[in-house]
């Protein structure tokens, strides 16, 4: 009976710790935040703009609509140090993507995580999970 009870307990660990794992938090996080801090400054300059959730000025030459999705290691991150991280890693590419393109801004922006369209001036979504998380956007390549 002893040797089924142990069974049982490393069993149900072994299952929690899987649900654990499975965590799939979905986040509305500022822009503006994740747009201004020292990394992003650096890392994005001004040769590119970047618009969320609205066109471009009329006139601008659309050269495309791209995907950027880009995934983190949340471990020792808080949620919002890891979205802000992957959500760097996809303005960098759309970034360069831009200047490969011929273009000088980025316009409605907006996020695709998991294929779900959220579109917003202010905010941007982030899955966090339990080790890794991400951002995926979608944005047209304009030259203003």
């Amino acid at each position: 009976m002893r040797i089924s009870a142990i069974v049982l307990a490393a069993v149900s660990a072994t299952l929690m710790s899987g649900i654990a794992l499975a965590r799939d938090t979905h986040l509305k996080l500022p822009i503006k935040d994740a747009m201004e801090n020292a990394a992003s400054k650096e890392k994005l300059g001004t040769d590119v703009k970047f618009i969320f959730g609205a066109p471009g000025p009329a006139g601008a030459k659309d050269l495309g609509t791209f995907t950027s999705n880009k995934k983190t290691n949340f471990a020792n991150k808080s949620d919002k140090e890891g979205c802000e991280w992957a959500f760097l890693s996809a303005m960098i590419s759309f970034k360069e993507r831009a200047l490969r393109e011929g273009g000088n801004a980025v316009v409605n922006i907006q996020s695709y995580y998991k294929k779900n369209e959220f579109s917003s001036p202010t905010e941007y979504e982030c899955g966090a999970g339990a080790i890794m998380g991400g951002v995926t956007f979608r944005g047209t390549v304009v030259k203003m």
